[in-house]
């Protein structure tokens, strides 16, 4: 069976959509959980121009604040770097504040849910909550307690069961659920949910059905719903600057803008300017370890898979188990390390770095003990986004199964990270070799990629320039491509 979905609500498209006037230069803004990242872009060299970093400035009661405070602070370097600075148009994401938090209700957890769950990764958002079977008091407090920016709501295929779909929106209406909800379930149940909102004042906006029939995952509209409402009600709602110009400036979640990025890096911007191929991208953070990835799926093999849930070509994953600092107790835990070479006790080491992320390594041994959380990060990370392949008796006969996304012809891997920007020479193959080759178990990890390290945070701003100034983006990210050493590694 096939289908296709019909548009109910926003196209997809990357963030950042109005023009600009053209200046020369702009200004890209990431504001991060930890740091805010500013890069001059030159437009016409494509390029960056000069760059600059502050510890991201949150609103506190005991001395206000405002997130602004460390874009001032960036602006300033700029402007000292590059005259230019002082009067660019600015275009910023963001995920200070905690980002994007996404609840997910659906039908049934292995179809609807699930599919929900991916497009809201895709879309940017930490997922906080999964919810299916139909709402009730206790699971209305469970999603309730997670406390989510905006609610996806899912359920039924286009034409099949709309009761739970229904029924959910019933009782979010009845109990006055005041957060923006995206409606992206079955399109015959779009009038009445409506209509149900707009009578309890619910925010929402319709998009297309994430899953329109069994097997086929549509998330475009979406995600392109999920960024409407992240514009719209939660920046503004999270208070994090007193200041028009905030709001003004930001196109969207950052890593929704960072996937824009590298789906452009990825596909170029058509015959005559193409793109680097597959694409992987790991970034380890101090919370999690985030994976994109951009890869076009054989047909054939695809059909090999028995997920319920089709894999797309574009895909993140977020976990939220596997970091630097806050999440290095569970990454050192779910790799099964105690110690490095028999003398420090990575179980210890890990526990102190949770209780001082700002901890930064003063020698070899440190260094040696941050590479060793870093490595087993992005080896589970990649794991996870990938999956495995294996042989399967089948009525048919012998068949490969395949789960996951197969990574193993990737083109490309891109690390990003502090660790990974900073650390000593060599740390690149040190984390990320592992993790690559000849991978025994059927793990369907990379087999030969060229290695280069986003030094530059240069994936945020080519998503961030993506569709106002497409040529300055796509030169931008020829540049990432270009800039791998000879040993393939970027450093």
């Amino acid at each position: 069976m096939t289908c296709s979905p019909t548009s109910t609500g926003p196209s997809a498209g990357p963030a950042g959509s109005e023009s600009l006037s053209e200046p020369g230069v702009v200004v890209c803004v990431d504001f991060g959980s930890t740091f805010t990242k500013a890069a001059l872009v030159d437009l016409a060299a494509g390029r960056i121009a000069a760059s600059a970093s502050h510890p991201t400035t949150l609103p506190s009661p005991e001395d206000g604040g405002d997130v602004l405070d460390g874009f001032d602070a960036c602006l300033a370097v700029l402007v000292a770097r590059d005259a230019r600075a002082r009067d660019a148009a600015v275009l910023a994401c963001s995920s200070a504040g905690g980002g994007l938090r996404i609840a997910v209700v659906g039908n049934e957890e292995l179809v609807t849910s699930e599919a929900g769950r991916r497009v809201a990764l895709s879309s940017g958002g930490k997922v906080v909550h999964v919810g299916h079977g139909g709402l009730d008091p206790t699971s209305y407090a469970a999603l309730t307690a997670a406390e989510p920016d905006v609610l996806l709501l899912v359920g039924g295929t286009d034409g099949g069961n709309a009761e739970v779909l229904e029924a959910d929106a019933e009782l979010l209406a009845a109990r006055g659920w005041p957060r923006p909800v995206v409606v992206a379930g079955n399109v015959e149940s779009q009038g009445r949910i409506a209509a149900l909102f707009e009578e309890s004042g619910t925010p929402h906006v319709p998009a297309d059905n994430v899953v329109p029939c069994i097997g086929v995952l549509a998330p475009e509209s979406a995600r392109a719903a999920i960024r409407e409402m992240f514009l719209a009600h939660v920046i503004g709602g999270k208070h994090l600057s007193e200041r028009p110009d905030f709001t003004a400036m930001v196109r969207g979640a950052t890593p929704d803008v960072v996937l824009t990025g590298v789906e452009l890096l990825a596909r170029g911007l058509g015959p005559d300017r193409p793109g680097a191929g597959d694409v992987v991208v790991v970034d380890v953070g101090g919370a999690t370890t985030d994976v994109h990835s951009v890869v076009e799926i054989d047909p054939e093999e695809a059909g090999l898979s028995r997920e319920v849930v089709a894999v797309t070509p574009v895909t993140r994953t977020v976990e939220g188990d596997l970091g630097m600092r806050w999440s290095a107790p569970s990454t050192v835990e779910a790799a099964g390390l105690a110690d490095l070479d028999g003398s420090l006790d990575l179980v210890q080491e890990a526990d102190r770095r949770r209780r001082d992320p700002g901890l930064l390594p003063a020698d070899e041994a440190g260094r040696a003990v941050d590479e060793a959380i870093a490595r087993a990060a992005v080896d589970l990370a990649l794991r996870r986004h990938a999956g495995r392949s294996r042989v399967v008796l089948s009525p048919d006969g012998r068949v490969v199964e395949r789960s996951g996304k197969d990574l193993r012809e990737v083109d490309l891997l891109v690390a990003s990270g502090g660790v990974l920007r900073n650390g000593a020479p060599g740390v690149v193959r040190r984390v990320v070799g592992p993790s690559t080759g000849d991978v025994e178990g059927g793990w369907q990890l990379p087999r030969a990629p060229r290695v280069v390290v986003d030094r530059d945070y240069v994936l945020a701003a080519v998503g961030l320039l993506a569709d106002a100034h497409p040529e300055a983006a796509y030169a931008l990210a020829r540049g990432l491509v270009e800039s791998a050493g000879e040993d393939g590694s970027g450093e």
